[in-house]
């Protein structure tokens, strides 16, 4: 087996020029001779505005525009993001125009009102502190609950939806005959996704043709919005991503700036260049989670779970975004029975507006907020009923034998062998060594814990990607994709997934990603599609690739196609020992000018998804005397299906177990009564420190997918989805024998504090 192939721990190559700083950022290419572009952000939370003075700051030196929502519009451009709206039968969900820049009204802290364009970016600021906005201040709305000020006409108490699924009816009558019933509040905090880099971007006209360059997951859904809102045919506009730190979800739709420095170009005729502050991104990206939840289960008397109910109020923010009525509806659904075979689901969402930034994906989307709930639900019936934790999850799981298995979301989950993972997972976690470790604890005056949670999660997003090869001058093979990396290491991955298909080695494979003129078709990265449906593509196009070469290998070589064999990059003459090199016929190919051997695209569909899952488990210490929470133990075993490159499978685990840790242990968002961001710094907003995070054992126990042919499942978001139930029954635990029944994140030192000193 090649060392650069399937299943190796192949270093990331791409880390060499980000090592070196040789990576090539949104801010890294601003063009010679642009301008700058700041915003204007609404200072206060709701509010109707009554004027916007600009003329003193479109004086101020080095300002070549200043732009409100009136003139965007005077110049062509439509003022209205666009929204996905769950369709609810026989209902007419409300839809509110969020405009590109207030107009009306405000309705969050950070809302943008004008754009400055200046020769620099200090004097677009200076101009920005010229403007004069004149508003009348009405009551914010913060509440997960309906009523209060209305933010929209359309939405009456701010409900954005209500929307439900099962049969209540025949669930209520499961749990009035169940032998126990029991239920938890589970508070699923606010998040920031605070990635490495800011949002931003930058556009150019070039003979009449829009080029936006910015920092997203996808450029696709760039393309066609930027086409419709700024009027502008969609040959017209190319869109290019190049390095992205970060992204998280939160990048990966459009946001209110692009289309206006996209607009502002078109006006001016000029380059502009627009890049994010750390403390604006805490004001208007994308917050992750915010929703609270009433869960039940219902039980019979060998502790089989017959019913399971879930009451959630979830929060929008000021606006429908772009996938978030999906977000704690139908993706939450998607997994909301967790590994477990429950016969009754009964599942009920209210979607809330309020005067905060936008709620949408954030690692996870809904795959997370639903096992939150399960395997809190499930580890608090455990301590109820007396029953061990361990012994409760395996009397509920989806047995072997049950697969293909049809879950309450009529989503298919094929292969699964709970059993094996969560056996593997007590021996890798030495959970019979707990109460040794525990009674250490106590005698260095600390409280010990220990939680367990298995999670499941399905990957999203379109089933289809494409892939074009090409056989290049300088001895290199270039690969299209229509996915984007930020930061998860695509380029390694893709080119391993290709040279064990092809032969082509490892070092003449170059990944070309994120420009719409490259190839025209692509579903960006999210929902831990990627590997999978691209690797498949690549699988595919390879697959073509070969056969297609088989003429001309036969008539370079001078026998009959049928003696034409392929085997690690080699074709060989069956009856001799002729042979040519995959390079060396793509290199004849380029010299007759072959262009129909020298590309080869093709799109692919997998046949489903897959669903990674897994076991974690979470052991913490914490301080009574000052109720700092430590994560000191920490254990996975995943089935992620056939890695890839297991050096970034681990990677991708050990990032999303640190954001699910300062999800639970010290990241929170807050406001005040008023709707101004409390936590807008890092001084104020608990951002995972190294020593946060423990040593994360990882390990592989895999059942591969029969969905797609390599047998892959994605990990990008495993470990957040699996982390936030573990490290919050681990403090559960630690505290239950203080009498302390029930926990809710952030559990930060203080909120731990008061509830040990609570009496």
């Amino acid at each position: 087996m090649s060392k650069f192939g399937v299943s190796q721990g192949v270093k990331r190559r791409e880390d060499s020029r980000f090592l070196k700083g040789e990576g090539k950022y949104v801010d890294d290419l601003r063009p010679e001779g642009s301008l700058y572009a700041y915003f204007f952000l609404s200072p206060v939370a709701h509010a109707k505005i009554l004027s916007i003075d600009v003329e003193e700051a479109k004086d101020s030196p080095g300002v070549k525009a200043v732009y409100t929502a009136q003139d965007l519009v005077a110049g062509g451009m439509k003022n209205r993001m666009i929204a996905e709206l769950l369709p609810i039968k026989g209902v007419k969900v409300p839809d509110p125009a969020r405009t590109i820049l207030a107009e009306g009204k405000v309705r969050f802290a950070g809302e943008p009102v004008a754009i400055i364009i200046a020769e620099t970016i200090n004097q677009a600021k200076d101009a920005a502190e010229l403007i004069e906005f004149d508003f009348d201040e009405l009551d914010a709305h913060l509440d997960l609950a309906p009523g209060g000020a209305d933010l929209h006409e359309e939405a009456p108490n701010n409900v954005a939806f209500e929307w439900a699924k099962g049969n209540k009816d025949q669930v209520d009558k499961v749990f009035n005959e169940a032998s126990h019933v029991v239920s938890l509040k589970v508070d699923d905090n606010r998040v920031i996704a605070n990635s490495l880099e800011p949002r931003g971007c930058y556009a150019e006209w070039q003979n009449d043709k829009l080029h936006m360059c910015m920092n997203g997951q996808g450029v696709w859904v760039g393309k066609g919005e930027l086409s419709d809102l700024l009027d502008i045919p969609e040959d017209n506009v190319r869109v290019t991503t190049p390095d992205v730190g970060g992204g998280f979800g939160m990048k990966g739709f459009n946001y209110p700036e692009n289309f206006a420095v996209g607009q502002a170009a078109k006006m001016l005729g000029q380059k502009i260049h627009w890049m994010g502050t750390r403390s604006e991104a805490m004001l208007n990206d994308n917050g992750g989670r915010d929703l609270t939840s009433r869960v039940e289960a219902a039980f019979d008397d060998t502790y089989k779970m017959i019913g399971y109910r879930v009451i959630t109020h979830c929060n929008l923010g000021a606006y429908n975004s772009y996938y978030a009525h999906f977000i704690q509806t139908d993706l939450f659904r998607k997994v909301i029975s967790g590994v477990y075979d429950i016969p009754n689901i009964y599942f009920e969402v209210t979607g809330i507006f309020t005067n905060t930034a936008p709620v949408d994906a954030y690692r996870g989307a809904g795959r997370p907020e639903g096992i939150f709930a399960m395997e809190r639900l499930i580890d608090q019936a455990s301590r109820e009923l007396g029953v061990d934790t361990i012994e409760l999850r395996r009397r509920n799981f989806i047995q072997p034998e049950q697969f293909p298995y049809k879950n309450f979301a009529n989503e298919t989950v094929d292969v699964g062998n709970f059993e094996k993972v969560l056996k593997r997972a007590v021996k890798e976690a030495d959970v019979n060594g707990f109460n040794k470790r525990k009674k250490a604890s106590l005698e260095a005056h600390k409280l010990r814990g220990m939680g367990i949670c298995y999670y499941i999660e399905t990957i999203l997003g379109d089933p289809s990607e494409t892939t074009r090869l090409e056989f290049c001058e300088d001895d290199m093979v270039n690969v299209y994709v229509g996915t984007q990396s930020n930061g998860q290491g695509h380029e390694t991955a893709y080119s391993q997934i290709l040279h064990e298909r092809s032969g082509i080695p490892f070092d003449n494979i170059r990944i070309v990603q994120g420009d719409s003129d490259l190839i025209k078709t692509g579903g960006g990265t999210g929902g831990s599609r990627s590997v999978t449906t691209q690797g498949t593509s690549i699988n595919g196009t390879a697959d073509q690739m070969i056969a297609k070469f088989k003429l001309f290998v036969a008539e370079e070589l001078g026998i009959d196609e049928s003696q034409v064999e392929f085997e690690e990059g080699t074709f060989k003459d069956s009856t001799s020992n002729k042979y040519l090199t995959i390079m060396e016929v793509g290199s004849r190919a380029l010299a007759k000018q072959r262009d129909d051997l020298i590309t080869t695209e093709v799109t692919t569909q997998i046949k489903d998804k897959s669903f990674p899952n897994g076991t974690h488990i979470c052991e913490v210490e914490i301080d009574t005397e000052t109720g700092q929470t430590d994560v000191v133990k920490y254990t996975v075993v995943d089935d992620l299906g056939v890695i890839i490159n297991p050096v970034l499978a681990k990677g991708q685990i050990h990032g999303g177990v640190a954001q699910g840790i300062g999800q639970i242990l010290t990241e929170h968002v807050g406001f005040d009564e008023y709707g101004q961001l409390l936590t807008g710094t890092f001084m104020d907003y608990g951002m995972p420190r190294a020593d946060n995070v423990p040593f994360i054992e990882f390990h592989s126990e895999p059942t591969p997918s029969i969905n797609n042919p390599i047998g892959m499942k994605g990990c990008g978001e495993a470990g957040t989805i699996g982390a936030l139930a573990a490290v919050t029954n681990a403090v559960q635990d630690a505290l239950w024998d203080q009498g302390i029944k029930e926990v809710q994140a952030p559990l930060t030192p203080s909120r731990v504090w008061h509830l040990l000193n609570q009496n």
